[in-house]
């Protein structure tokens, strides 16, 4: 059950940005300096389990075979609470790229009222994938025009353009020129 495009449409690349770029602690999943990763598309939600797996976060496998089940760690869009190491809820498609948005805008704050010369006491980046179908959204524009506005450094977004969404084809409906 649920929608295996993004996990496996972004597989390659969430994997190279876990072990390689994401600075994060699985037995310390609440680490204040940690880099925060948000699956914006989360119907994609197998993607970021998998992940949180295999990398040594307390999700056994047993977890990830009740997916989509009640009272599971591992329901059909990530929720905060339910799973160490989701950072945010993410529901309504464009609602996690402004979750980004805000988590790197925290960020920026609180490493401009901390931060001394030598010494990075908040240093750390917001990760999002997000999909088309996040990009259709009207939040989305909003925001990641805000993140360019307050030049928005440390967020880096992974844009899935595969053309499609659960609707079909995208054209015709997203005409962006997003290249």
């Amino acid at each position: 059950s649920g929608h295996p495009g993004a996990p496996m449409g972004m597989a390659d690349i969430a994997e190279v940005l876990w072990r390689d770029f994401l600075n994060h602690n699985p037995n310390n999943p609440a680490w204040a300096d940690r880099d925060r990763f948000v699956l914006s598309n989360g119907h994609g939600s197998m993607l970021i389990y998998s992940l949180l797996h295999l990398t040594g976060y307390d999700l056994p496998i047993s977890e990830l075979k009740n997916f989509r089940q009640l009272h599971s760690k591992t329901p059909g869009h990530p929720e905060v609470g339910y799973t160490a190491g989701v950072e945010t809820t993410t529901g309504p498609l464009g609602q996690g790229i402004a979750n980004a948005v805000g988590m790197a805008i925290a960020e920026k704050t609180l490493a401009a009222q901390f931060n001394r010369p030598g010494h990075d006491i908040v240093d750390h980046y917001t990760y999002a994938f997000m999909g088309d179908g996040c990009m259709m959204e009207g939040i989305s524009h909003e925001v990641c025009s805000l993140a360019g506005t307050l030049k928005l450094g440390k967020l880096i977004a992974f844009y899935d353009d595969n053309g499609i969404s659960i609707d079909g084809h995208v054209e015709g409906w997203f005409t962006d020129d997003t290249a």
